[in-house]
């Protein structure tokens, strides 16, 4: 996040050193008060401030090092600004100062690109641009899991709208109470509540809240150990098949029903050799139609 900032040309840190060069005249307005204003003096201030650096602004030429000076004074100014957006989103769960830096360039896209000819006060414009790079960040970089566009802007409506429905209700707002007041379907409701739970990812050794419930991972499906043996069993079904009836019956008896060679020689009227050459037969046929092994 501070190369982001480095390569914006933003030293966020303003000695006094390096406040911008003005007349007389604006050096006696830029004198700070040695005492501590009230929070609306303070806020009257920093915009008669602003107004006094951006008129500096637009006289200097833009990547000239006096056009830098005012430009970092500017963003020191308003990092106030930044931090009450940031302040939305404090229960995001995310560092608050990562969410103050990336407002922080929003801010400064507001900077490079506000005129103040159109007669706006700064904050009225910047607080968009700030709001809306702060989005952007959680929308891109914080989910662990990537929704769609259009379902995460309907989890924001669902997550205002329970906020509403809770204090007029004073209590949790069921799906079908969301889903009527958004006009939308109670599926919709619970796809974007399961969106929402996308920010952080659960570790499955993690334990569960309650009643000393054990963790995903004691609760996950354990592995069949004759599972592996499924395949083999559909494999020789499909090879078998392909031999000749009595050299199937002989393999029967020999594998499944458990007869040595001499015993299926008696079942089957054929002396006990003819019986091993079947076998060494219907071995060789395998082998060469097995699709595994070839």
């Amino acid at each position: 996040m501070t190369d982001e900032l480095t390569e914006k040309g933003v030293a966020l840190t303003v000695p006094a050193s390096t406040a911008p060069e003005a007349s007389p005249q604006a050096e006696t307005q830029l004198t700070p008060i040695e005492e501590t204003p009230p929070a609306r003096s303070r806020g009257a201030d920093t915009r008669a401030l602003t107004q006094v650096l951006f008129a500096q602004l637009t006289a200097l030429e833009r990547g000239s090092r006096e056009h830098d000076r005012v430009r970092a004074a500017l963003i020191e100014a308003n990092l106030p600004l930044v931090r009450y957006a940031a302040a939305r989103f404090r229960s995001r769960n995310e560092p608050m100062e990562d969410v103050v830096q990336v407002g922080t360039i929003g801010l400064i896209n507001a900077i490079d690109r506000f005129d103040p000819a159109r007669g706006v006060q700064f904050p009225t414009f910047a607080m968009p641009t700030v709001v809306g790079e702060i989005k952007r960040y959680f929308r891109d970089n914080v989910r662990t899991v990537h929704v769609p566009r259009r379902l995460h802007e309907l989890w924001v409506q669902v997550t205002g709208a329970t906020e509403d429905l809770t204090t007029l209700h004073g209590r949790s707002p069921t799906t079908a109470e969301i889903a009527e007041r958004l006009r939308i379907t109670e599926e919709e409701v619970l796809s974007c509540i399961e969106a929402g739970r996308s920010y952080h990812a659960q570790s499955l050794e993690a334990a569960q809240e309650g009643d000393g419930l054990p963790g995903l991972l004691d609760r996950l499906g354990y592995e069949d150990p004759a599972l592996a043996g499924v395949e083999h069993r559909d494999l020789v079904r499909h090879l078998l098949v392909q031999l000749p009836e009595r050299e199937q019956r002989i393999l029967m008896l020999r594998y499944y029903s458990n007869l040595t060679q001499s015993q299926i020689s008696q079942e089957l009227g054929v002396s006990q050799m003819h019986v091993s050459r079947l076998l060494a037969r219907s071995f060789a046929r395998l082998r060469s139609a097995n699709r595994i092994e070839a």
